[in-house]
């Protein structure tokens, strides 16, 4: 099957397997395919729907509906997708198919969608090997038009060993390319026999695909730090700002939709990281730089997309400060500049990438951070236009790289026009330039 111009919907249910639900969007959108996804409740306690919604640019379809929200989405999700797919697929959801309960939004497109259906399982061996599992596995594949996905065996997120593991994201575009699909009023099917795992390794080795990190062993890591930081006047009271951390969150989850190990420094923040991001919290700028400076070894890209408080009180109250109506002065002094200290550290084949925020005289003040840091390059954002910004999902901005210095005039810095995009494409931008930096390393 030509995944070109396809229209899919992706049905992602609750198993800790659902980040990878983050990767297969963006290698079927990477075939030409345009995706949308529902989800069950369980799954957004492991990956954030605004995850999804920033990598499909569509809403999610959700249980308590979402502001976008139409009363009959179970009808016109499915309606719109050429097929359905389903991953991951964990025993509870596989069992709502087989015996036509539809209380969720999975259950409900599988129950609605009249066209192909693929379902990748995924759970614990034992689970996998129960009587109900085996039953409710062979009944699935026994409904027209449905498609049951091995599920191989291997080590499983519990740190067991056995079948039951979700197949690679590379291996389901895999079996969807080698699955012949006519779609039209009548849906017939035919399954290329074999193995899938010799399909998944043939594609691999016919497509741009090799080029990517594999799941595993050998992947590029990257390092982003998250949020805004906190810095203590008393027990009771802080200096800090608006950061939503909705940017880090895309730039987490695109990392990882491209096959990084993703790891966080967060500060405090709003927004949810998707399951499979290792996250170390903190609040304080000093916090923050030594948890940098002691992780960063690990790193081949840093992102320092947190927005740091410059200063903190010299001297933090035990107690709190009585009577806060009155004057009050604090006494200031600067915080570590957590991207100049990483960049001193730097390994030659690490890729560090800074952020700049700010709201006047934006060249300027950008190609001035970009000289003093040494980072590769940095992503300018101005949060002044309407309904951009801090905790929302547009932002105007432009990505600097150190390289687009003028050869004759090292004072000079060539800035690309600032554009407004969704966070999700600025996260991509950091990406592709984090890729192509490391594979000219």
């Amino acid at each position: 099957m030509n995944l070109a111009g396809k229209k899919i919907l992706l049905g992602v249910s609750g198993g800790i397997a659902a980040y990878k639900s983050c990767e297969l969007l963006r290698l079927l959108q990477k075939k030409g395919a345009e995706v949308r996804v529902c989800m069950t409740e369980a799954a957004t306690q492991f990956v954030a729907p605004l995850t999804f919604a920033s990598l499909s640019k569509c809403p999610v379809y959700l249980k308590n509906g979402a502001v976008e929200a139409r009363p009959f989405q179970h009808i016109d999700f499915p309606r719109w997708a050429d097929l359905y797919l389903v991953v991951p697929a964990t025993a509870n959801v596989i069992g709502k198919f087989v015996y036509g309960i539809a209380d969720d939004p999975v259950s409900l497109c599988f129950m609605s969608c009249t066209g192909p259906r693929f379902v990748a399982p995924a759970m614990n061996v034992a689970m996998y090997n129960s009587p109900a599992v085996k039953r409710n596995l062979e009944t699935l594949r026994s409904f027209e038009n449905t498609f049951v996905m091995d599920s191989p065996a291997g080590e499983l997120a519990c740190g067991e060993v056995g079948k039951g593991r979700l197949l690679d994201p590379a291996e389901i575009v895999a079996y969807l390319e080698a699955t012949n699909v006519v779609l039209n009023e009548s849906v017939t099917l035919s399954e290329t026999k074999g193995p899938v795992k010799s399909c998944a390794a043939q594609y691999l080795e016919e497509t741009a695909l090799q080029d990517l990190p594999a799941s595993g062993v050998g992947k590029h890591r990257v390092l982003i730090t998250a949020g805004r930081t906190e810095e203590a006047i008393d027990p009771v009271r802080y200096i800090s700002n608006r950061s939503s951390g909705k940017t880090a969150v895309a730039i987490a989850a695109t990392f990882l939709a491209n096959g990084f190990d993703v790891s966080v420094v967060a500060g405090p923040m709003e927004a949810e990281f998707p399951g499979g991001v290792r996250v170390k919290k903190v609040k304080s700028a000093c916090d923050m730089h030594k948890a940098v400076l002691e992780q960063m070894k690990n790193a081949d890209v840093l992102v320092h997309c947190a927005a740091v408080a410059d200063y903190r009180p010299k001297v933090v109250s035990n107690e709190k400060i009585k009577d806060s109506r009155s004057q009050l002065i604090l006494e200031l002094e600067p915080n570590p500049n957590i991207l100049r200290d990483s960049v001193a550290q730097k390994r030659a084949d690490q890729v560090v990438i800074g952020f700049a925020l700010e709201t006047d005289h934006f060249k300027e003040h950008a190609a001035e951070k970009l000289k003093k840091s040494g980072a590769d390059a940095l992503l300018l954002n101005a949060p002044v236009a309407l309904n951009s910004g801090f905790g929302f999902d547009e932002v105007r901005y432009t990505l600097i790289r150190a390289n687009s210095r003028n050869a004759q005039n090292n004072a000079e810095v060539e800035i690309p026009e600032m554009k407004m995009g969704s966070k999700i494409d600025l996260a991509q931008e950091i990406v592709d330039f984090s890729l192509d930096q490391l594979k000219n390393a």
